[in-house]
Formats: structure tokens, C-alpha cells, sequence
């Protein structure tokens, strides 16, 4: 076993606007490190946190990194420890995955150091843990682009059934993180229990339409597809300026437009890194002129997954 292994774990964004808890792709740009020491104690430990502002907790039975790695050691009947030094490189609480980042990361390169026994998709069960852990929910949408890279759909839970979504290249994305601050629960418990079927039927068309402009390359589809009549009207009264920002962004050459997960993040898709670069640029302006500041990241899709740095 190697003395020490360093890997980084992206950020996603999940939903995509019409693919609620069901679509999720990763970004090259940000995400979370974190390095794995063995020890000798038969224990996970976390010795180390920073870029977290002190929030994160160091207990084991508590961090989303140290919670899937156990289930992982648990599963392959392994009494071997570890010790986490976790460097948060992505804001919390943003609608980014950053629970799902350290998840993965930790998973990852707990599998690596045991001699790689499962696969990535057989990893995912244990990352889930780590998201029901942070939200009580042990949703894929996040922790799936994360493990496997690229875009992901999520059939079905039970039984888990992720499907790989080729991308097109090229296809850029603008996220802009507002500095405020929306609780994941919160942004679950407003939503309807109950929607109307004609909002249902244009959503499944939607969603449909987006997968087949995916797979298709069809960029005209994804643009037309991108579009969330559930979900989005909710939860953007939460984010100040959304209309505005999204406006921004589709009035700028973005093919779509939505909230990052629960937010308060908000991405765009464009079809180069120059309309990305602009896009970005406006959406951060209407934030500034609402007294919002905010972190632009401009990123391809990460189709790799994790990688190891170290």
C-alpha cells in the first residue's frame, strides 16, 4: 500500500434545470482535495481541514468524506485506517456538490490504496451515504458526475440506474456563485408535494428533449429543452436577481440557463469558451449592481471523473 495518495474530486451541477434529482453533469473547475495516509489504529481519523472557515465537522461519524470511506471499508470487510487531510477548494452551501466532492474524493482514493477492488459504479452506493449524511437524502445527481465525469441520468433508485449521457464538444458552462446563503432542506422543503399533469407532461418533454440534444449534438434542442416549469419558478424567488441574471446570460448567447442544484448558484451552457467568458462576465454584473457579490468559474465538462494529483 502506498504511503499517501492525493485526488481531486469535481464540482457538479445537478438538476440541470428540467432534470430534478434525475440529471447531473461535473465541471472541471472547482472542486475538493484530498489526501489518504494510512495508519495503524484500524480507524478513519480527519486530521485536517481547511479552506472550510472552520464549519466542517472533524468527526468521522459526521463528515461526508470520513462517512463514505467507513461504508466503503465496512462493505469490502477491510479493518484498515485512515487519515483525511481535506482542502475545500469550492465554496459550501453554493448548489456546486461540494458534499458530493469530498465524498467522491474520499471514496476514491480509499478504493485506490485497497488495490482498486470495486468499480467506479460500484462506488457510488458509498458516496451516496455520504450525501444522506449532509442532506438526509441519498440522492446521485450530485455524487454520480462527480465518480463517473461527464453528464449522468439517474433512471431509477430503486434500483440504482446511472446512464452516461455523451456530451458534445464543444460545451462550456458559467457558474456564478452569489455570496448568499440557501440551506439544501430549506430548498427541498418548499417545493410541491403535488404538481399538475400538464406541468408533468411538459416537463418529461423537456427532459427528453434535453437528453436527445445531448446525444445528438443538436444545440438548437438543448437550448429549446432547457427549460424547468416545476422546480425553478420556486425556488429562484430565494436567489435576488435571478430573472435578471438568467436574462443576462441568455441574451448574451447562452444556450440555457438555471439554478445550480438547490442554489443559490446559477449555471449556464454555452457552445464556446468566448460566449462562457461573456456570459459569466454579465451574470457577475447583475449580481454587483443588486450589492451581490459573487465567484465565476468558467469550466468544460470534466468527462474524466476524479484524478489522482499525487
Amino acid at each position: 500500500m502506498k504511503d499517501s495518495i492525493k485526488v481531486f474530486a469535481s464540482a457538479t451541477v445537478a438538476n440541470v434545470t428540467c432534470g430534478f434529482d434525475v440529471l447531473g453533469f461535473a465541471v472541471s473547475n472547482p472542486g475538493d482535495e484530498i489526501v489518504l495516509k494510512p495508519n495503524t489504529v484500524g480507524k478513519t481519523r480527519i486530521l485536517e481541514i481547511v479552506g472550510d472557515g472552520g464549519k466542517l465537522p472533524t468527526d468521522p461519524a459526521q463528515n461526508t468524506a470520513s462517512v463514505s470511506i467507513n461504508k466503503y471499508l465496512e462493505h469490502i470487510e477491510s479493518g484498515q485506517g485512515f487519515d483525511i487531510y481535506l482542502e475545500k477548494k469550492m465554496p459550501l452551501g453554493s448548489g456546486l456538490g461540494s458534499s458530493a466532492a469530498s465524498s467522491v474524493a474520499g471514496v476514491f482514493a480509499a478504493n485506490l490504496m485497497m488495490g482498486s477492488p470495486l468499480s467506479s459504479l460500484e462506488l457510488l452506493s458509498f458516496a451516496m451515504e455520504g450525501e444522506r449524511q449532509a442532506c438526509g437524502s441519498a440522492h446521485a445527481d450530485n455524487v454520480a458526475p462527480a465518480l463517473l465525469g461527464g453528464m449522468v441520468l439517474i433512471r431509477s433508485y430503486d434500483p440504482l440506474d446511472v446512464i452516461p449521457i455523451p456530451v458534445p464538444k464543444p460545451l462550456y458552462v458559467s457558474l456564478v456563485h452569489p455570496q448568499i446563503s440557501i440551506a439544501t432542506k430549506d430548498a427541498r422543503e418548499i417545493l410541491k408535494k403535488q404538481v399538475l399533469m400538464k406541468d408533468a407532461v411538459k416537463q418529461w418533454g423537456n427532459i427528453a428533449g434535453l437528453v436527445a440534444g445531448l446525444m445528438q449534438g443538436d444545440f438548437s434542442l438543448v437550448s429549446r429543452s432547457m427549460q424547468d416549469v416545476i422546480v425553478e419558478p420556486i425556488r429562484s424567488i430565494l436567489i435576488p436577481g435571478f430573472d435578471l441574471v438568467k436574462a443576462a446570460a441568455l441574451t448574451n448567447g447562452a444556450l440555457g440557463c438555471g439554478i445550480s442544484g438547490s442554489g443559490p448558484s446559477i449555471f449556464s451552457l454555452s457552445a464556446d469558451m468566448q460566449t462562457a467568458e461573456k456570459v459569466g462576465e454579465k451574470m457577475f454584473e447583475v449580481f454587483k449592481d443588486l450589492d451581490i457579490m459573487s465567484e465565476v468559474y468558467i469550466s468544460g465538462i470534466n468527462a474524466d471523473g476524479p484524478k489522482v494529483l499525487g
